[in-house]
């Protein structure tokens, strides 16, 4: 029998997705934007109804701390985050805030009181779509950016962090970093792969996940006309940039299985249609279980650039963004979900995932574990994404179950 309210939670999940829900039921919310503020504002209102201790740091996370029996014991950290991709889905980041939220509303329902505190959060700008790097709310908490460089960070507009928060009224005062030691991390996500639905299994209990490199790499070349300069006389970018992208994505042939390569964002100058590109700029995503993996990747991407650009006669330059190395969790919380799972009586199974999340950085500092629900079809930073509701209820339920039991350990 699942903890969960289901009718309130489906409820609550309905309310949440009206705002920033695109016209193909996906979700359109980028961090610090108007909609990210609304949504906000629900989310602090929630914890207000639930009567938590609400704090928002200066990066514009939000918490929420539920009392303990103990109150001076090192509480449980539980959440997600609510912004989202460009016209992404509903699922990725929004589900494990609100399995957060149910959580503690059925420990009020039924009169749970936990031995530690238990604190509710929703980090900011996880996603890094609109600014970068991505896990920056939970990166600047575990002190792995510093928060004024994190801070003067500027979208493409030039609007910065510190402003876009401002503008939003979500530019809080207390410091971003823990208040205190904290006893466990744990956070519910879809999986944003195929492996559970193909198995047809509720519950993936992550073992671990990939480290990742992002770079950026611009390629100069020289603008000429289109009519009267020979093939052979130019210095085209934007041809050195297609040979570039497609040795990138070979690279994922020539190291180990679990490589993936992704060039998700391009820019081309002058961007006319009868110039010779002068200048194109794009983003590589680089990923593996192997930390030496990528790191060789990430050498072979410049010796592919060095080749192409040597080729079309062309310059490039490539900066390395952000580097994550993988992450493997806590045995001790993993084992936790995993009585959890049982105790809850539905399918589960051990699983890595290839996506960051922010309980990547919170194994740097406490116990972590990161609990997945099925995406159907692998489906996910689009509108189609999508998991069924007998998942979630089934992971929901396997994560209250699983938080309670942290918040009444010794």
């Amino acid at each position: 029998m699942t903890l969960v309210d289901t009718e309130r939670f489906e409820k609550t999940y309905e309310k949440y997705s009206e705002i920033g829900r695109t016209d193909r039921d996906g979700l359109h919310r980028l961090t610090l934007s108007e909609t990210d503020a609304a949504v906000r504002d629900l989310f602090v209102a929630d914890l207000e109804d639930l009567g938590l201790d609400i704090r928002i740091d200066e990066i514009g996370n939000i918490f929420g701390r539920r009392d303990g029996t103990k109150p001076n014991a090192a509480p449980v950290l539980i959440g997600s985050h609510l912004d989202s991709q460009p016209y992404g889905g509903r699922y990725d980041g929004q589900l494990g805030v609100l399995a957060a939220l149910e959580t503690l509303r059925l420990f009020e329902d039924r009169d749970i009181d936990t031995s530690r505190p238990v604190e509710i959060v929703n980090w900011t700008n996880e996603e890094g779509s609109r600014f970068k790097p991505a896990l920056m709310g939970s990166g600047v908490f575990t002190d792995k950016f510093e928060t004024e460089e994190i801070l003067s960070n500027t979208d493409r507009d030039g609007i910065s962090v510190e402003a876009a928060l401002q503008n939003i009224g979500y530019d809080g005062e207390s410091p971003a970093k823990p208040m205190e030691d904290i006893h466990a991390y744990l956070e519910v996500h879809i999986e944003q792969g195929p492996v559970l639905e193909q198995n047809e299994t509720n519950v993936g209990i992550v073992d671990g996940v990939f480290g990742m490199s992002w770079l950026e790499a611009t390629i100069y070349g020289e603008a000429d006309h289109a009519g009267p300069s020979p093939i052979h006389s130019r210095n085209d970018a934007l041809v050195a940039a297609a040979d570039a992208v497609t040795a990138i994505r070979r690279l994922s042939n020539r190291f180990s299985d679990d490589v993936v390569t992704t060039v998700g964002e391009f820019s081309v100058s002058p961007d006319s249609i009868n110039v010779v590109p002068d200048e194109v700029t794009f983003s590589i995503d680089l990923r593996s279980y192997d930390d030496d993996t990528v790191a060789r990747g990430v050498e072979h991407i410049e010796k592919e650039l060095e080749t192409v650009c040597e080729r079309e006669g062309t310059e490039f330059e490539l900066e390395e963004l952000w580097r994550i190395p993988h992450t493997e969790f806590s045995p001790t919380v993993c084992d936790i979900v995993t009585e959890a799972a049982t105790e809850s009586d539905c399918s589960y199974q051990r699983i890595i995932g290839g996506a960051g999340h922010d309980a990547n950085y919170l194994n740097d500092i406490t116990d972590a574990a990161l609990l997945f629900v099925p995406s159907v079809d692998g489906k996910t930073h689009n509108e189609a994404e999508f998991t069924e509701w007998e998942d979630i209820l089934a992971g929901v339920d396997v994560f209250a179950r699983a938080t309670n039991q942290l918040a009444d350990q010794n």
